[in-house]
């Protein structure tokens, strides 16, 4: 639920859906990850996030060199590097078995549309920054990101993504997508859930070039995320709060018999140590 290795977790993945991943071990230097940015065949831009993480903490688009040095200043664990995925759609799809049956489902799917502004001919982008509320938010990285183009004048109609990293946290907004799914999509995630040993309940962050290819699962994983993960599609804008608990309560009844059924076949419960232990150290190394 929280402090496995989303490195390990993406190892049993099948290679064709997803994307090139390195694991960085820390301490590290520039020098080193230029070298092994070379050896993987990999390629600027790149995405960088802890082994060990929640909500976006630390995740980011890494373009060039002195953008690693900036993020090995802020990084104190583990690492992983991963190709970035160049596609246009990003979404959250849930998943669940139950160990009992033979076949699972996709409960939830979360759209997602990246933090951008619009030109309109007149105002430059940090104006444009200043009038979007999520887009202030994250002013004080955009800021530096920008630095260099704040004083431009966007094209009328020019669409500039600020963020492409597709996390609440980061600006990007949660649509619920719930209409899309049917009996071929299920289909194909119950097909991609069976190829991952031992897995039965979580969620995929994944791209992807179509809503036809997210029907037949031609998509790529950027993250496979255990019971730590909501069923993001809560968070759409005006959702009814009480629809949002609903889907919650259903979603932890669906984690506990999950739960509750592995633990019959053999699998032990984490402890109340293990799991505050774990967060101990989570928080130590955010704080």
């Amino acid at each position: 639920m929280m402090g496995e290795s989303k490195y390990e977790v993406l190892t049993r993945v099948p290679d064709f859906l997803k994307p090139q991943t390195i694991l960085i071990k820390f301490p590290t230097s520039t020098e080193e990850i230029e070298r092994k940015i070379e050896e993987s065949k990999l390629a600027f831009p790149l995405i960088f996030k802890p082994d060990l993480g929640e909500r976006g903490w630390l995740v980011r688009r890494v373009d060039n060199l002195k953008d690693v040095e900036n993020y090995l200043s802020e990084i104190k664990i583990d690492f992983i590097i991963q190709e970035f995925i160049d596609l246009p759609f990003e979404f959250g799809v849930y998943y669940v078995r139950f160990p009992s049956e033979e076949n699972g489902s996709v409960n939830s799917i979360t759209a997602k549309e990246f933090l951008y502004v619009q030109g309109d001919g007149r105002k430059t982008l940090q104006e444009l920054i200043f009038e979007n509320d999520r887009a202030m938010l994250q002013w004080e990285s955009l800021k530096e990101k920008y630095k260099n183009q704040l004083d431009a004048v966007l094209p009328n109609g020019k669409k500039e993504v600020l963020v492409s990293i597709g996390n609440h946290c980061l600006g990007t907004k949660f649509f619920n997508g719930n209409h899309l799914i049917t009996s071929q999509l299920c289909e194909s995630f119950d097909r991609i859930s069976k190829n991952i040993d031992g897995f039965y309940f979580g969620r995929y962050d994944l791209r992807c070039a179509s809503f036809e290819d997210l029907e037949k699962g031609k998509v790529k994983i950027v993250e496979l995320n255990g019971c730590g993960a909501e069923p993001s599609h809560i968070y759409h804008p005006g959702a009814s709060l009480w629809s949002g608990i609903d889907d919650l309560i259903t979603h932890w009844q669906n984690l506990y018999r999950v739960s509750k059924e592995n633990h019959q076949r053999g699998v032990a419960y984490l402890s109340f140590q293990e799991g505050r232990s774990i967060y101990k150290k989570f928080k130590a190394l955010k704080g």
